[in-house]
């Protein structure tokens, strides 16, 4: 072919239409008109000579020749963007986009921190954060579509051996009870003390909840033995349900922070266990990586690996956190998926 049969312009429409499974969407998404979609629809299939979609169905579903051109149009999009980076990175952080993705609890407690530190030295670059589960992110950094993420669960075992998984520091899972529970004035809890607690956790079917449970079971609690007495869609939700005095909860220590502080938390430590989860960052090793990712990795990482969750005074002492356990950043290993 002398020329291409297809235009940016068309992938991107083509591919809006298939996140939001209909044209009308696909043109309100793109701000653009449901008849110029299907217009630029109409003329990629005759240049092709191929149906793109089977019309017959209220949702519009790709054909095998339109899954295809997705597929490839994915690709070609994504070059472009990262084409585009490149070009504004001559800038020397002028300007540009960091793309940073992080799983739920990450994403929601450390992230915006660091992002804040990042945009104090950098105001000029747009930051970009994504929150997912480890799944969706892993592969968004697979897909060129995140510069780099941190997560606390595993990554898909199909993508270990493409991605470059750097562990990067330790978050303890924290044990918190109501103030005024009858545990609160010890100064450790027994194991067998958790399987007399009413338990407050998330959606059995939750990325964190699984996260959580295999953590737990590798420190030797018995999950099943545990009594669940209710379960919520959100660490906020779960956080105000034990401050009412509604039962107890396994919750990441970067969650805790403001309550610890405010002294209407508990954090019950149990004896002889530390409940921890790696938090690890990844990349893309094969993908461009601008300035702006390169400054995010090399300056502000480094700093929260050290950091130290709770500002500890002697009011608070008894429930301060302990600080998150460093991990060297150059710490990457010939096969990414060993943990």
């Amino acid at each position: 072919m002398s020329d291409l049969p297809f235009t940016l312009d068309q992938l991107r429409i083509l591919k809006a239409i298939a996140a939001e499974g209909s044209f009308k969407r696909a043109a309100d998404s793109l701000y653009v008109s449901q008849p110029a979609v299907s217009l630029q629809v109409q003329n990629l299939e005759r240049q092709l000579d191929v149906p793109l979609f089977d019309r017959g169905g209220r949702r519009a579903q790709l054909t095998e020749a339109g899954h295809l051109l997705l597929s490839y149009g994915d690709r070609i999009l994504t070059l472009c963007q990262e084409t585009c980076r490149a070009i504004e990175d001559l800038q020397n952080l002028q300007g540009g986009t960091l793309i940073v993705g992080a799983s739920q609890t990450t994403g929601t407690y450390l992230l915006p921190r660091m992002i804040g530190l990042f945009r104090q030295n950098y105001p000029d670059v747009a930051v970009q954060l994504h929150v997912h589960s480890t799944r969706r992110t892993a592969w968004s950094v697979a897909n060129g579509q995140i510069d780099l993420a941190i997560i606390g669960g595993e990554v898909p075992p199909e993508l270990q051996d493409s991605l470059e998984i750097i562990p990067y520091a330790e978050d303890e899972l924290a044990l918190i009870l109501p103030v005024l529970h009858s545990l609160a004035h010890l100064s450790t809890v027994q194991k067998e003390d958790l399987y007399k607690l009413q338990f407050i956790t998330l959606d059995s079917q939750s990325t964190i909840r699984k996260v959580i449970d295999q953590v737990l079971t590798r420190c030797g609690i018995e999950t099943r033995r545990l009594k669940i007495e209710m379960e919520l869609n959100s660490i906020e939700a779960i956080k105000n349900a034990v401050q009412a005095g509604l039962g107890a909860a396994f919750v990441s220590i970067s969650a805790i922070e403001k309550e610890l502080q405010m002294g209407v938390l508990h954090r019950a430590r149990i004896e002889d266990v530390v409940v921890n989860r790696t938090l690890s960052v990844i990349i893309n090793p094969n993908r461009y990586r601008s300035k702006a990712a390169e400054a995010f990795f090399e300056e502000i990482l480094p700093q929260f690996a050290s950091h130290k969750p709770v500002t500890v005074d002697d009011r608070i002492d008894k429930d301060a956190a302990e600080p998150v356990k460093p991990l060297s950043l150059e710490a990457t290993t010939s096969n990414p998926g060993g943990k």
